[in-house]
């Protein structure tokens, strides 16, 4: 073996980690697209339908994107070149801020990076000892190691149960300084919504300050795609603080948070990942301003959204397989155990349809599953080519 540079004692630690991975059936490999985003992709020389993209309202290679951004890159470049605070904040990015700002009906926008960044930088700027941090049980990775880094006392209520989450705040230790209650809109790979109204009473009742992570809700849920929020009808000040990806429904990349100047001025000087980081490239923010218009105006696109959604959770249901209470375009079709779920998505593969196997510690031991989902530009004819792919495979799975 040639010499790596790794001492032995850890070559033999990642060894064992990784081949414990692999008798788990736990690993996980990157796979090489060679086409677009889309309904149907290409990998490996073969045409796929794709099920387990987040591109919800199917932007993420459409026409007017791609020629905003080829625009955009002539006249402003490819990369910011600095942090924003340096020399990297263009007029782009306070653009984009400003519009998604209206579209949401709050003060102001912070840009990060990525949803990663910004969940850490949040949680990490606005808590630390001497604090609370509660979070759902199931809340996306990014909220859950933001929490634990920031120094806060932390911890998990039952799964969307806000009778828990009342019963944790009110017996937190009287010397507890701010109280900070986190939730997932939509949770990522349940697709379940937050009970939004019950938790906004309860932190009312508590004086905590609710942040909403709507990776999945922004585009999606609400008039115009606003979210959460607007889905249950609420006040855009119900929750003071919400987090949004743009890699998502918005078919770019980058993400931000969204509320009331002072918090996101005070986010400005404490959210380390804002500060330190460089800036997103102002060619991406100026498509992220097109992918904006077309969040907001194509109603059509959650209609046939929508559409795809009733009727792969309809077929699915008809067929016997077990689902989760998801209106939303993640359908969790749990098998178990790791090893079936991967055997189903391969079975799937071998048919033509790309659905990922999602298992430990993606999600608790016991229920691994495929999250499919649907987009606004999957056809009605993919979805039932799909329903009639899992109908066959389904005896061979329900009975076992």
């Amino acid at each position: 073996m040639p010499d790596d540079g790794l001492p032995g004692d850890w070559r033999q630690w990642l060894g064992d980690v990784l081949a414990e991975r692999e008798a788990a059936s736990l690993t996980r490999r990157a796979r090489s697209l060679d086409s677009a985003q889309g309904p149907r992709v290409l990998r490996d020389g073969r045409w796929l339908h794709n099920l387990c993209s987040n591109d919800y309202l199917g932007l993420a290679a459409d026409p007017a994107l791609r020629q905003a951004l080829a625009d955009a890159v002539v006249r402003v470049g490819v990369g910011a070149g600095a942090a924003g605070l340096v020399c990297g904040h263009h007029a782009e990015h306070a653009a984009l801020a400003e519009e998604l700002a209206d579209w949401l009906g709050v003060e102001a926008v912070l840009l990060f990076g990525n949803g990663y960044l910004a969940n850490l930088g949040l949680l990490q700027g606005l808590a630390g000892k001497g604090d609370a941090i509660l979070q759902d049980r199931l809340n996306h990775a990014s909220l859950l190691d933001g929490g634990l880094a920031s120094g806060a006392r932390h911890q998990r209520y039952a799964h969307r149960d806000s009778d828990d989450l009342a019963r944790r705040l009110h017996d937190l230790p009287a010397d507890t300084r701010r109280r900070l209650v986190v939730s997932d809109g939509v949770f990522s790979m349940d697709g379940d919504l937050a009970p939004l109204p019950a938790l906004t009473a309860v932190c009312r009742a508590h004086g905590a300050l609710l942040v909403l992570d709507e990776a999945h809700a922004f585009g999606v849920l609400g008039e115009q795609g606003r979210g959460s929020v607007s889905h249950f009808g609420l006040p855009a000040a119900a929750v003071p603080l919400r987090m949004g990806t743009l890699g998502k429904a918005f078919g770019v990349y980058g993400a931000f948070v969204a509320g009331p100047r002072l918090l996101i001025d005070a986010l400005q000087q404490l959210a380390r990942p804002a500060i330190y980081t460089t800036a997103l490239p102002p060619a991406l923010a100026a498509a992220t301003r097109e992918a904006l218009r077309r969040v907001r105006a194509d109603d059509w696109r959650r209609e046939q959204l929508n559409l795809r959604i009733a009727q792969l959770r309809a077929g699915l249901l008809a067929q016997g397989w077990t689902l989760m209470d998801s209106a939303t375009a993640i359908q969790p079709v749990l098998l178990g155990s790791a090893e079936r779920a991967l055997s189903l998505s391969q079975d799937l593969l071998e048919r033509g349809f790309l659905a990922g196997a999602i298992r430990p510690p993606t999600v608790p031991s016991g229920t691994a599953r495929l999250r499919l989902t649907v987009t606004a530009t999957h056809t009605a004819q993919a979805v039932d080519d799909l329903l009639n792919a899992l109908a066959e495979l389904a005896p061979r799975y329900l009975e076992s």
